[in-house]
């Protein structure tokens, strides 16, 4: 086998503008180079550089064979630490590359340029020829870059990043380490989940959407991302498959820029029109200095969905010609004759002045809990304003949260404005020991009626709600106390549960005439992570349970609801449900299925039977029908089952695109079919691609 060890040249390039070594102090330095003056430090550096790569580059046998004659093109950098960085690799063989990146592993760490006397990044390009000759150390002594084609190393920066002039550094993904939200799907949310809740840590699991940092103790999310990246040597590549469309970092500064897609098209069962979505957007998240992050994005859509959910959406109406509002969307205007056109819009500031507390306040969702459902505060209603505290110390997480909320219903309208009601919460999470967690929670709903406003004897985050209730009267405001906990039963197996009160009698509940006053609700739940020894198979089982008239309230404007839809349980009270889910995923494929089990009981909603049978938070409880023999189910008892089952692919993880099939089987049987609640057997099929940011429920 013949072996060919001729170098015809190597040299480095520009890519763009150049610049001269001026620009900076000094370029890296090998040891090799370290007593030489400054003027002969860049040819230095390129000779040195030429000569490891001649002694080190092993020409594959491939290459060697079909005795290719040829070039590698690389773009790399050294950083501020010295260590060499390849950025980019283009060549005919894999090999090659394979080799090239091999090579520039193993060279030597260095002295970082200098810029001012700090250190700073260089970027250059550099074209290997193949077959290879050795350099001509000549050129060290030489002044004349261009002297010598056959030997030159023409060592200048490259403008690909203008980091010197322009400021401008390589793009470090400081989002995983900052005070972003996670955004909170629990679809992706659940490949950490066990890494969050292994015995001994110190992690808090209920309140959420996480910020990257307090995850970054427990799970490395940047290097799992990257170890998902797919080898591409093209712009558009990387951009789709690895990178933000736009990425910026400088001194004190970066930015991303995304877009946000949700295109799909589909099926219904139950209606002769197909199924779609079309929505596009835009995703930005920033950092300003080391406490300060902001993002925002901004949806356009339109779509028509599944018959059931549109029946919903419709049902879910508010004042005005519009005709729906899209489920944890917000109003829809009509699109065409049957579609719907529903604009969206989130953004957040948050500030952590301190390292034990993070302030936000935007426009968006929030969740406590530990399961799929939340007794206290779910995801399912629309976004509001909002604005929140986050206190983390010793083994504590407090939140406080207060939201500006809507009751956008015909008869509390004003000038066509829409009424304004304010919720506040608090929630304390308390490690007690390395396995058993206990949270504590209250909120109070209450209503800018009368000019009443903001009343800030709620705005003191550390208080009792109930007892300022008590001080403001008892039909100023309505307040709900909640119990969380969670028990790690070992690393695998995750014990979960809460409880919810809005009113209790507990002369009713030992009389046993189940009084309407008994106003609670419960979960149980379990997670079992790695399931059957499966790395990434996540099950979970959960129960929830809410009695009637729960989250009601003698003044409707007082209830537990935002733009008609509920703020805790997606079907409000009078209801018992068995949650099973199963979650998978392999590299860049995912998996998802899940089943519900439940019991509602509907009000009937006729001239005969007008009763208020606590299901619908809507309704005033003074119509209730009756005091005693209160019980789940009560009402037009309607049995449900429903089958979700997701497959996908995921495309990019920098940006959560995602490829997918989606099927539901859903079976409604209500016990009286009425104007508003009809028996239903849907089977709903759809594929498409989506920008996975937020939760989707279609489990009404």
């Amino acid at each position: 086998m013949k072996r060919i060890w001729l170098v015809t040249f190597l040299f480095i390039s520009l890519i763009g503008n150049t610049q001269t070594l001026s620009a900076y102090e000094k370029p890296p330095v090998f040891s090799e180079c370290d007593s030489l003056a400054v003027e002969q430090l860049k040819p230095c550096f390129n000779y040195t550089l030429n000569n490891f790569i001649f002694k080190n580059f092993q020409v594959p046998q491939i290459v060697t064979d079909e005795e290719y004659k040829g070039d590698v093109q690389v773009l790399f950098e050294v950083d501020k630490k010295g260590e060499f960085k390849v950025v980019y690799v283009d060549a005919i063989y894999d090999e090659l590359k394979d080799e090239t990146k091999r090579v520039f592993g193993v060279l030597p760490k260095i002295k970082p340029a200098t810029y001012n006397g700090k250190p700073t990044f260089v970027q250059y390009s550099l074209s290997i020829s193949i077959p290879l000759t050795e350099p001509v150390k000549e050129t060290i002594e030489s002044n004349d870059e261009q002297k010598s084609d056959e030997a030159s190393l023409n060592a200048t920066l490259s403008n690909e990043f203008d980091a010197i002039n322009a400021e401008l550094k390589p793009y470090e993904k400081l989002e995983y380490s900052s005070q972003l939200n996670i955004p909170f799907t629990h679809s992706y949310y659940a490949r950490f989940d066990d890494e969050m809740n292994a015995i001994g840590t110190n992690s808090h699991t209920a309140a959420k959407p996480f910020v990257y940092s307090d995850v970054a103790r427990y799970y490395d999310i940047k290097a799992e991302k990257e170890s998902l990246a797919k080898e591409t040597d093209s712009w558009l590549g990387r951009k789709l498959y690895n990178e933000h469309l736009v990425k910026v970092q400088g001194k004190d500064y970066w930015f991303t820029v995304d877009p946000i897609l949700d295109l799909q098209v589909g099926a219904d069962s139950e209606a002769d029109d197909g199924t779609w979505n079309n929505t596009r957007g835009v995703f930005i998240q920033a950092g300003l200095g080391k406490r300060f992050n902001l993002s925002a994005s901004v949806y356009e859509s339109q779509g028509r969905f599944a018959d059931y959910f549109n029946r919903y959406a419709e049902s879910l109406k508010a004042f005005g010609p519009d005709p729906a509002i899209i489920p944890g969307r917000g109003i829809a205007k009509r699109f065409k004759e049957n579609s719907y056109d529903y604009p969206v819009a989130e953004a957040y500031l948050s500030y952590t002045p301190a390292d034990f507390l993070n302030i936000q306040f935007g426009h968006g969702k929030n969740f406590i809990g530990d399961g799929y459902r939340s007794l206290l505060q779910s995801d399912v209603a629309s976004p509001y304003p909002f604005l929140k505290l986050n206190a983390s110390f010793w083994k504590i997480k407090y939140t406080s949260t207060w939201m500006w909320l809507k009751d956008v219903r015909p008869e509390v309208v004003e000038d066509k404005a829409f009424l304004t009601k304010y919720m506040a919460n608090h929630y304390l999470s308390w490690n007690v020991s390395k396995r058993l967690n206990i949270g504590l929670f209250e909120s109070v709903m209450w209503a800018d009626d009368n000019g009443r406003g903001f009343d800030v004897n709620y705005l003191n985050p550390i208080i009792f709600f109930r007892a300022i209730e008590f001080q403001t009267g008892q039909g100023a405001g309505n307040a709900i106390l909640g119990l969380s906990g969670k028990y790690k039963w070992n690393n695998k197996v995750n014990l979960y549960g809460q409880f919810i009160i809005d009113e209790f009698s507990l002369s009713d509940v030992t009389g046993g005439n189940k009084s309407w006053k008994n106003k609670f609700g419960f979960q149980l739940g379990a997670k079992y992570f790695n399931a059957f020894k499966v790395d990434n198979l996540l099950l979970q089982a959960e129960y929830n349970q809410v009695r009637p008239y729960t989250y009601s309230h003698n003044t409707e404007i007082l209830n537990y609801g935002h733009f008609n839809q509920p703020m805790a349980h997606l079907w409000g009270a009078n209801f018992r449900e068995l949650v099973l889910i199963g979650r998978y995923n392999y590299k860049r494929w995912f998996a998802d299925a899940k089943i519900i089990i439940g019991q509602r009981g509907f009000d009937f909603n006729t001239e005969e039977d007008s009763f208020a049978y606590g299901g619908d938070i809507y309704t005033n409880e003074n119509d209730r029908v009756g005091d005693t023999g209160i019980t789940i189910g009560q009402g037009n008892k309607t049995n449900s089952f429903m089958w979700e089952q997701q497959m996908g692919y995921l495309v990019n993880p920098e940006t959560n695109l995602k490829l997918f099939a989606n099927i539901i089987f859903r079976d409604f049987n209500p016990g009286a079919i009425t104007a508003t609640t009809m028996d239903s057997n849907t089977l709903w099929f759809s594929i498409g691609v989506r920008t996975d940011l937020f939760n989707w429920y279609n489990d009404f």
